[in-house]
């Protein structure tokens, strides 16, 4: 099995070695379509046409690009190739009772998912990030590391969560939502709901203004 990872910058270079535990017996290259190095840390960079011409029978793809909309559009040309997603899960993932994940995520060490929560495609959680319970999560939702999301969240389709950043526990009844494609600044601690499109900063997290 070729296995080939979607980019050879920072993400990238964090979920190779990842891969390469969990598929011992796998060939691993990078590939990217922007200027690169012919070899990233002891692997071969392809582009994607060149990924596509490699001859192995079984080839597979993790998009390890941080951008939720590139690794929507990204998952979407995979998909008219016929190539399959593959999930990366470092082997200290913690993960509780009734925890659905869409394909394709990518879980870094020290992630923690706890119960009861919902996930949807192409999810990055980095490092010491964690889900507490009855979260719902699109597609495309992006975690930096240490991103603290308590219970009763909901968090839609391509938002990024920004290092170190708390999301307040919502409720059943009202649980707190971070709308689609919103970005939560580094550190931030979010209190109240943050609109689709939104740049949140700050404790308590307040719309970004910009200069």
């Amino acid at each position: 099995m070729l296995i080939g990872v979607y980019g050879a910058s920072g993400c990238g270079r964090g979920i190779m070695p990842l891969l390469r535990v969990q598929y011992a017996q796998a060939e691993f290259v990078f590939i990217d379509d922007g200027p690169t190095p012919e070899r990233v840390n002891g692997c071969d960079v392809v582009d994607w046409a060149g990924f596509l011409a490699r001859q192995e029978t079984e080839k597979v793809v993790s998009l390890a690009i941080a951008a939720p909309h590139i690794r929507e559009a990204l998952d979407k040309k995979r998909d008219a190739s016929g190539i399959a997603l593959i999930e990366v899960r470092a082997a200290s993932v913690v993960e509780m009772d009734a925890v659905e994940i869409g394909e394709g995520a990518c879980l870094s060490p020290f992630v923690t998912l706890t119960s009861n929560i919902c996930i949807g495609r192409c999810f990055h959680a980095n490092l010491y990030s964690y889900v507490e319970h009855d979260c719902v999560i699109g597609n495309y939702v992006t975690f930096a590391p240490g991103v603290k999301c308590n219970g009763n969240v909901h968090i839609e389709d391509h938002a990024y969560i920004g290092t170190g950043a708390i999301l307040r526990q919502g409720t059943s009844e009202k649980p707190l939502t971070i709308g689609a494609g919103a970005t939560v600044g580094m550190g931030a601690v979010v209190t109240r709901d943050v609109p689709p499109g939104m740049t949140v900063v700050g404790n308590p997290a307040k719309p970004l203004i910009k200069d």
